[in-house]
């Protein structure tokens, strides 16, 4: 599987990532042509070398000719992507990153994500930014994309659309919550926003000890000289070289034996909304001979917490059983094909190094729904097609 790696050495912003994926290979002229299709004017991406630390990186400038005196909403932007002429996966993972940034804005300033005013987001770079960091994995053919941790850093300010802002800011710590990051005694911000929601919304997590053989290697550059590190952004590309992923979660359990049946589904739907990957019960005989359940959660490390309160809160257990569980997974990826209902979103799953495409639910359901026949008869037209 080809992956796509961010090493933030010194943390992650959207330029840096443009320029990392221009040193590893992407062509400016194409990369250009292709932000183009936004129909968006007064803009041109440069990009020039630049040492750092000793280490020749790319450092990618938008350069803006015309800067408009207005805000854009989440759905001017997610309109200017859809009326493009980019591709649907390119406008998918662009929405993606946009999307998350406008969740956080909207946690940060208690407010609905539609009301959120995209100040340094909305501008032109950042637009840029954004819609061509999906343009280059596009281009390269990044099938996963995984991290180191986020450095960020810690101790300064910036000065922001809403004046002076900790770094770091609250926006890119809402957008990383639940992200493994690195604290730095550097006291600048080393992640922006526009980065953190690259990597949240983009990222498979973080990887530990695979094997990736490397195709190429892309630096990109940040803005200033820091003291403490190289300011940089290193991007590796290459194939993943295990036949399965592999990662750890933790598996919650506990025993409950005096709660009433009818809470279990609603307690499973809320651990499942705020991430957890698997929540399910057994049948079990307790103490004194009385029935009960063994209720499990599997969730990432970094969610535990998250888990608990809604565990201890929703439940009538006293205390739960934590412990790491090893866990390997086929390689996973989701894209648009074209059937006879239109184009879909279907699960691409990689079994000994041949994909196979396998139809969503949600999307057979919607189908169903839409052409008014039984969602069995979807299933098997669209496991005909998607197995031709």
């Amino acid at each position: 599987m080809k992956i796509a790696y961010f090493d933030t050495i010194s943390g992650i912003s959207g330029d840096m990532t443009l320029g990392a994926f221009i040193s590893a290979g992407i062509s400016i002229d194409e990369l250009n042509s292709e932000l183009r299709e936004l129909k968006l004017d007064g803009f041109e991406l440069s990009a020039h070398h630049i040492t750092r630390n000793g280490i020749v990186a790319v450092q990618a400038d938008v350069v803006i000719s015309e800067q408009p005196h207005y805000h854009r909403h989440l759905k001017d932007i997610e309109s200017l992507i859809d009326h493009s002429g980019l591709s649907l996966h390119v406008k998918e993972r662009a929405k993606k990153i946009f999307h998350e940034v406008a969740v956080a804005e909207a946690k940060v300033h208690d407010t609905d994500i539609e009301k959120i005013h995209f100040h340094e987001v909305g501008a032109i770079d950042s637009i840029v930014d954004i819609v061509g960091a999906a343009i280059c994995i596009e281009i390269l053919g990044i099938q996963a994309v995984y991290t180191s941790a986020i450095k960020v850093g810690n101790g300064g300010t910036v000065n922001a659309q809403h004046g002076m802002l900790p770094v770091p800011t609250p926006a890119t710590m809402e957008i990383l919550r639940d992200y493994p990051i690195i604290l730095t005694d550097v006291p600048y911000e080393l992640t922006t926003p526009t980065g953190a929601a690259i990597v949240k919304a983009l990222s498979n997590g973080v990887l530990n000890t695979e094997k990736i053989q490397v195709s190429a290697i892309g630096y990109g550059a940040g803005g200033r000289e820091i003291d403490q590190l190289p300011n940089i952004l290193r991007v590796l590309v290459g194939e993943l070289e295990t036949q399965y992923l592999s990662d750890e979660i933790v598996s919650i359990e506990t025993n409950i034996d005096d709660m009433n049946p009818e809470i279990y589904p609603y307690v499973i739907e809320k651990l499942l909304a705020a991430g957890a990957n698997d929540a399910y019960l057994f049948p079990i005989v307790m103490k004194k001979g009385r029935p009960g359940v063994l209720f499990s959660v599997l969730v990432e490390r970094t969610k535990i917490d998250s888990m608990l309160e809604i565990i201890f809160r929703e439940t009538t257990t006293l205390g739960v059983r934590i412990q790491p569980v090893e866990r390997k997974k086929l390689s996973r990826a989701n894209k648009q094909v074209n059937t006879s209902f239109g184009f879909i979103t279907v699960k691409v799953i990689t079994v000994e190094g041949k994909e196979q495409l396998r139809a969503e639910f949600e999307e057979c359901k919607r189908i169903a729904l839409e052409k008014n026949i039984p969602i069995i008869e979807v299933y098997r037209i669209l496991e005909r097609e998607l197995s031709s």
